[in-house]
């Protein structure tokens, strides 16, 4: 694709050399004649003078001194992840059902759905049209999958599940498993029923190995948008809102609420029935006490989980107490050892 041509169709402004041909996206250390990069702000700035790509997408105030062929944009990166996609598209499968796959009684596939080799689906299931169901998935009874989705090999999605359009689930995700409810009766844990549901809004992006468990009573809901990263577990009875991003190995036990746009770190735990409010950012590690409420707009860390300046107050004055212990010998700003 000519450099003028993937301006226009970014509705951008270019510089340079409009017909030099782009074919690859690649990192901007390593672009070569052919391909397309991206720069941001920092030293990716110093870098991109002296890069070899054919094109770099650049911010709207960028100095271009070394005269390169680039197109300037306000955002470079939300550019790049829509050019990706037209240069180096997706491989589709070719919709059917393979032989191999064994359908239910009353399953309605959508036109143009792929459904691959070693599929188990229930009774009832709606697949939408254009929907992917990879290799050893298993779908379980009257659930219902939207329009556009990938669900990749080997995905569980248990019985009366709902599930939007564009929505992709990587490989391992187990979605409506039972949740985690026990009653402690004369001595012995008693399971509790779980015969809730789960429902996924619509472009929702739900990492390998996570779990989505169904509710005890009601609905586990996670809304449009939302983006889930590898191994994160949802428990019964949450609400996760719309357009959260939640990083890797982070727990929420259940009933907790995550309202929209919040962001949640990796390796963070949230206690039963605490409420993330709207555009709250949760650093990573940081461990939310039952029934927190963190609210709208704050930025916490550490275990219990504070507002960030108090919790970079605290480290501080723990590192003057530690340098203040007899015994403890201040080490050279140089790096050197003492000898005794």
């Amino acid at each position: 694709m000519r450099v003028k041509e993937l301006a226009a169709w970014l509705e951008a402004t270019w510089e340079g050399d409009g017909e030099r041909e782009v074919r690859r996206v690649a990192p901007l250390e390593e672009a070569g004649p052919e391909d397309l990069a991206f720069v941001t702000r920092g030293r990716a700035l110093k870098q991109a003078s002296a890069s070899h790509a054919a094109c770099l997408l650049v911010p709207s105030d960028y100095c271009n001194e070394a005269q390169s062929t680039v197109i300037r944009t306000a955002d470079p990166r939300a550019a790049v992840a829509r050019v990706i996609p037209k240069l180096h598209p997706r491989a589709e499968p070719q919709p059917g059902i393979h032989p191999t796959a064994e359908l239910g009684p009353g399953v309605v596939i959508g036109h143009g759905a792929f459904i691959g080799p070693l599929v188990t689906i229930g009774a009832g299931v709606h697949v939408g049209a254009g929907t992917s169901v990879c290799a050893g998935s298993v779908i379980g009874d009257y659930t219902h999958i939207g329009e556009n989705c990938v669900i990749h090999p080997r995905v569980t999605i248990y019985r009366e599940v709902k599930i939007g359009n564009h929505v992709v689930l990587h490989s391992g995700c187990v979605i409506g498993a039972d949740g985690f409810g026990f009653v402690l009766s004369g001595g012995i844990y008693e399971k509790f029923p779980q015969i809730g549901g789960v429902e996924i809004g619509d472009r929702v992006e739900i990492g390998a190995n996570s779990c989505v468990d169904r509710a005890a009573l009601g609905v586990t809901s996670i809304g449009d948008g939302t983006k889930l990263d590898n191994l994160v577990h949802v428990g019964h009875n949450c609400r996760i809102g719309r357009h959260v991003v939640v990083a890797a190995q982070t727990g929420f036990s259940g009933g907790v609420v995550v309202e929209d746009y919040a962001v949640i770190g990796g390796q963070v735990g949230i206690g039963d029935k605490a409420r993330i409010e709207s555009r709250a950012v949760l650093g990573s590690g940081s461990g939310i006490l039952t029934s927190k409420i963190v609210r709208a707009g704050q930025v916490v860390w550490g275990t219990p989980a504070r507002p960030l300046k108090e919790y970079l107050e605290q480290l501080a004055i723990l590192s003057r107490l530690a340098k203040k212990r007899p015994g403890v010998r201040k080490e050279p700003e140089d790096g050197s050892q003492k000898l005794p």
